[in-house]
């Protein structure tokens, strides 16, 4: 079927959209002549800044978790691909109010790419940044063999937790270990139905049959770990929800985070039908869900199907989770 997407100029989608996320929330962030994301209003001299890039085309993700208590500065690349390096030193350089800046880069080619070069950049001119890579999604491959990981939805939860700590005060180093305790604890698996297009080109990113699911299928149509039968909500919760607690290895009497994120067409009506099974399943072996979340964070234009987010938390990280913060797309009181 042919794409059907209200666009104008397929050349000038990126900075079409920008212009109007920045003009639909002024209170909270603005967007430099350069095509950054920034808080509209920057945070106190003395705190850690948290910064990170990626593809447009996963709205609201990246740039819509701009703001108090999460990201400082988003660096939005073109659709689904890496911004450039040059750009990413700038947002970094910008965001530093004195006490250095997370560089939060998701498991991609590009992003890694940018990252890397972005990081050799930074050696140069003795700015104070790290990098926190987050890599969690089970289908590319075992534990032990991290780089073969895509980032997925976890970046969303970490970023949140992360930014909490520099709203907090911690030091960078304080809130790296903080990060990297999340991120060494999550773990991602998603599922994929209809395929999108590529909004600029029109081209379905891969093809499923009506009576088709994958699971592992990557967020740019990156291959899963097989093709079967349509499940039910139960069977498909039941299904990912195994894979996830057995790659963390979760025992009874521990405590999680289960994030349900939408790929862009999912209805919630069927999120909550899912999360109701990961919940009764959880339940009946003796896993908390200490918090949980549903909901579209990091999409995929018109893929229907989702992402099952598991990690597991500390009392430290729950309090981080729950504090409070201010972004177009993420609000919490």
């Amino acid at each position: 079927m042919a794409m059907k997407k209200f666009i104008n100029d397929p050349d000038a989608l990126v900075g079409e959209l920008l212009e109007g996320y920045a003009l639909a929330y002024p209170d909270k962030i603005r967007l430099t002549e350069a095509g950054l994301v920034v808080r509209a209003a920057p945070k106190a001299e003395g705190k850690v800044a948290m910064v990170t890039l990626g593809g447009s085309g996963h709205e609201p993700a990246l740039s819509g978790f701009v703001g108090e208590g999460m990201l400082d500065v988003s660096v939005p690349g073109d659709i689904f691909a890496a911004p450039g390096a040059p750009a990413c030193l700038e947002a970094l350089r910008l965001a530093d109010r004195g006490a250095g800046v997370l560089f939060v880069v998701l498991n991609h080619a590009g992003d890694v790419m940018a990252g890397n070069m972005t990081m050799q950049m930074v050696e140069k001119e003795g700015l104070n940044v790290r990098q926190i890579l987050t890599h969690e999604d089970i289908a590319g491959g075992p534990r032990s063999e991290p780089e073969n990981r895509r980032g997925l939805v976890g970046c969303i939860p970490l970023m949140k937790i992360a930014g909490a700590a520099c709203e907090a005060g911690r030091s960078l180093d304080e809130v790296l270990a903080v990060a990297e305790a999340y991120e060494r604890n999550m773990a991602t698996l998603a599922v994929a139905l209809t395929s999108a297009t590529h909004p600029a080109t029109g081209e379905a990113m891969f093809e499923l049959a009506d009576d088709e699911m994958e699971i592992g299928m990557g967020q740019h149509g990156e291959a899963g770990t097989g093709r079967m039968p349509l499940k039910s909500a139960d069977e498909t919760a039941e299904a990912m929800l195994d894979q996830l607690l057995g790659d963390l290895a979760i025992e009874k009497g521990e405590r999680i985070l289960v994030l349900l994120n939408g790929a862009g067409a999912t209805t919630l009506m069927e999120l909550f039908i899912v999360y109701r099974r990961v919940h009764e399943v959880c339940a009946a072996r003796g896993i908390e869900i200490a918090r949980g979340r549903v909901g579209e964070f990091l999409t995929v234009q018109e893929m229907a199907g989702f992402q099952m987010h598991v990690a597991r938390v500390t009392d430290d990280m729950v309090d981080l989770f729950d504090a409070p913060c201010d972004t177009p797309f993420l609000t919490v009181r």
